[in-house]
């Protein structure tokens, strides 16, 4: 009996050690589970189309690509993936994922994701748009900042504006009663402006017009390479064929603007040179420190702290003359098709002009913070059509989360600037070209990108670094060219408002309007000088 009985009690033991050790294995295997969930959740990408092996997403991409990202984004939600060959594609279409990557982690998505077009148009890397961040981009955008793009450098230019704008103005009404091109004559103001403040006044007007012109083909050329999808960036192994003659090509373009560049650099050397060594008896020294007179100094004195070589020089003027004169140009394009388009904003904008500037004076730039309506259709312009739809690429440096999904390191990351806003989630009917809804909010809508519903020109480091110069020059030729004249299209001329896809967002057809004087004094049209 005893010894049952302690067979008994032993099996009673056993079963209470095993129910006890099953009961153990059960909750490391359910922590297990939860704890194999929770990092699935938190590793997992973002949704996505399905793709092709090997090609991803590439033969399904349509190229209006800022219109095919936003029917994805209707579809997958704010933020979604597209596998483009070995690269991965993130794309973000909602103000708040836009703040955590442009403010949050900033400083993890400051780095840009690399491209074959990108890193030969920036010189391998020594531009200032495409090139990663690190202490040598900060050193060039302090430097651009102190001496081109700071309130003091805008201001000394101011009379350089003026005088391009007051030239424009000039050729518009030697053309009044024939079509004009919109886009050509904002063209040859940017180019003047900028080429002057980086290396001075090099042509007179007639070398300005034609030079202008020739650079302007090469210079849309390239934007519309850079803009393009090419295949060598998401399969590298076929980068060495070039399949598209995207590299090929712009290093063609770069042949010439890259000799343009050194001839300037050449040219203004020498006449420094010449001043030095004659002094300034004809009056050839340039009061108004340009950007090239600074890179001389910087290497005369041998500053360490800011290690510009000519290829960086070459490189920033790439960026610079080549972007700012397209985007700034289109954004007068794209107001004036719109006020064409809408004669009651159009006479309220007049009657505006009319009231601060008056029809027997010319507009000054000093006129522009007393014009609320004109800054209301510049800011509506640039909502309806933001310069570069999609922005420019970010790239994180390590792997991160956002929105609840991870975004590897060296993923390519877009915002679609263009979808945010026209977003009705945001924006009270947002396909209207309403300037008023700038008038009534209480937001504060800027170009620094301080709201993520209004991002044109990004946030953060590596927001546009133009923006100082466009808020001069765009409200300034905008209103010369509203307040000096009417505007007609040509008979049988519709405005098209149709949108052509690129690195920059431009009309399909450029516009192309007849000015009629306004002015009641054919003098005030001759006026070079306030």
């Amino acid at each position: 009996m005893e010894a049952l009985s302690w067979l008994w009690e032993a099996k009673i033991q056993h079963s209470e050690l095993t129910r006890a050790a099953l009961t153990f294995s059960l909750i490391i295997i359910a922590i297990s589970w939860c704890i194999w969930v929770r990092k699935k959740q938190v590793h997992k990408l973002p949704p996505g189309p399905p793709g092709l092996p090997i090609v991803g997403n590439i033969p399904f991409i349509d190229p209006e690509l800022h219109k095919y990202f936003a029917k994805l984004t209707t579809k997958y939600g704010p933020i979604f993936k597209l596998k483009l060959g070995s690269k991965l594609l993130i794309v973000l279409g909602s103000p708040e994922l836009a703040a955590v990557v442009m403010k949050e982690l900033d400083s993890t998505f400051a780095n840009r994701a690399p491209t074959v077009a990108g890193m030969t148009v920036g010189y391998n890397g020594s531009d200032m748009v495409f090139v990663d961040y690190g202490p040598h981009l900060r050193n060039v955008r302090a430097l651009c900042v102190r001496e081109i793009l700071s309130k003091s450098a805008l201001d000394s230019f101011s009379a350089l504006r003026q005088q391009e704008v007051r030239r424009c103005v000039r050729s518009l009404y030697a053309k009044v009663h024939t079509p004009v091109n919109i886009r050509d004559e904002m063209f040859l103001i940017m180019l003047n402006v900028i080429t002057n403040m980086m290396w001075g006044g090099t042509f007179n007007d007639e070398e300005k017009i034609e030079i202008g012109l020739e650079f302007r083909k090469r210079a849309e050329k390239v934007l519309d390479y850079l803009g393009r999808t090419n295949i060598s960036d998401f399969l590298p192994v076929l980068a060495r064929f070039d399949l598209q003659g995207v590299e090929r090509r712009l290093k063609e373009l770069i042949s010439w603007l890259d000799p343009f560049f050194e001839s300037m650099i050449d040219k203004r050397m020498k006449l420094d040179q010449e001043i030095k060594l004659n002094g300034d008896q004809d009056g050839k020294e340039n009061k108004v420190k340009d950007f090239l007179q600074v890179f001389q100094q910087l290497q005369d004195q041998g500053e360490s702290k800011v290690p510009f070589t000519f290829t960086n020089l070459k490189a920033l003027f790439m960026n610079l003359v080549v972007g700012g004169t397209d985007t700034a140009g289109g954004a007068v394009e794209w107001a004036m098709a719109e006020l064409i388009k809408e004669p009651k904003i159009m006479k309220r904008a007049l009657e505006e002009l009319d009231n601060v500037v008056g029809k027997n004076n010319i507009v000054e730039e000093s006129h522009i913070p007393n014009l609320p309506y004109l800054g209301a259709i510049i800011k509506e312009t640039y909502r309806l059509h933001p310069g570069v739809p999609l922005l420019v690429s970010r790239c994180p440096s390590s792997t991160c989360n956002v929105g609840g999904y991870v975004i590897p390191k060296g993923a390519q990351v877009l915002m679609n600037a263009w979808a945010i806003q026209r977003d009705p989630k945001y924006w009270d009917n947002p396909l209207e070209f309403k300037p008023e809804r700038f008038l009534q909010t209480t937001s504060k809508f800027d170009f620094i990108g301080t709201d993520f519903r209004y991002i044109p020109f990004g946030s953060g480091r590596r927001r546009c670094i133009g923006v100082p110069l466009v808020e001069r020059i765009v409200p300034y030729a905008l209103a010369s060219f509203l307040h000096s004249f009417e505007w007609r299209m040509p008979e049988g001329v519709e405005v098209d408002l149709s949108e052509k896809f690129g690195i920059v967002l431009k009309t399909s057809t450029p516009l192309t309007a007849i000015p009629l004087p306004r002015l009641p004094d054919p003098n005030l049209y001759a006026k070079k000088e306030y």
